[in-house]
């Protein structure tokens, strides 16, 4: 059977930049640990690089050459070896799932917690299905109407990882008040079925639900959404930026934590988890439609 060559996933790629990182910690090139491996010239270069698959009984012997033998640190990578090359659910949708959602999709899918500053609409892990075929319709605008319903199917499908066994997402969701206010012609009551289902998401234990008020002061979110995305130990944070084009990550060290701390002072501007609650109840009373 001819060799098939690795894809860089995401899951590759940060076991690449993981031995990366543990490499140029111990002081070592990329040709004396692959010598030290046994290894051809150029196979370091190829893994480090994400395309070469990295085989998980070769992990503890190469972190050990590096000095880490810290047993948490060596399973975790030999998970995400094993995995690496591992497809999601989601690529049964083929290529209605563009490169940087399955990307993202495989993110949320390892992920202990998720930020995210919503400004102009319910963030995706808390839209009903309703609510998720008439934003995607909305926004989406080179899909045809088969697409949308198949990507209002993935969203809803996102949402089984809230409530996961053992160890589901925690998810902190800051919502701009004005995104509340929605209204859909060909579906009045939409919103009422929304923002019950916002109450509900809310009474989650791994839930956490603020809404962002009208008359807010200044804050970092008025430029825009972002999601902070964070993991196990010793995986980084990483940040994604979503526009109408679909989304990019932000991984720098310097600028995560840029984002980490404008999400704290947009927790800071927002009502508190009790008074958001409230607000999203009056909306729902207000809301007879």
């Amino acid at each position: 059977m001819p060799n098939v060559r690795a894809v860089p996933t995401v899951r590759r790629r940060r076991l690449g930049d993981a031995l990366r990182t543990y490499r140029t910690s111990a002081g070592m090139s990329q040709d004396s640990a692959g010598r030290a491996m046994g290894w051809d010239e150029s196979k370091m270069s190829r893994i480090e690089g994400a395309k070469a698959r990295m085989r998980p009984q070769d992990i503890a012997p190469l972190l050990k050459l590096y000095g880490v033998t810290d047993p948490d640190v060596v399973a975790k990578l030999e998970a995400l070896a094993k995995d690496a090359g591992k497809q999601g659910w989601w690529h049964a949708y083929g290529d209605v799932v563009g490169l940087s959602y399955k990307d993202y999709l495989t993110l949320e899918s390892d992920a202990e917690s998720t930020h995210i500053y919503a400004p102009g609409l319910i963030p995706g892990l808390l839209q009903t299905g309703a609510y998720a075929r008439e934003i995607i319709a909305a926004t989406a605008m080179t899909h045809t109407p088969e697409e949308v319903v198949a990507l209002a199917e993935i969203r809803k499908t996102r949402q089984a990882i809230l409530t996961k066994p053992g160890r589901p997402l925690k998810l902190w969701a800051v919502i701009h008040e004005a995104a509340l206010h929605q209204r859909f012609a060909s579906y009045p009551s939409l919103m009422r079925e929304q923002l019950r289902h916002l109450l509900d998401m809310a009474d989650l234990p791994n839930i956490t639900i603020q809404i962002m008020p009208l008359a807010a002061t200044p804050h970092p979110g008025m430029l825009g959404l972002f999601h902070v995305v964070r993991f196990p130990q010793p995986w980084p944070t990483v940040v994604n930026l979503e526009n109408i084009r679909g989304g990019y990550f932000v991984e720098g060290t310097e600028d995560v934590k840029l984002f980490e701390t404008a999400f704290d002072r947009v927790v800071a501007a927002a009502l508190s988890v009790d008074d958001s609650r409230e607000t999203i109840k009056n909306l729902l009373e207000r809301n007879t439609t």
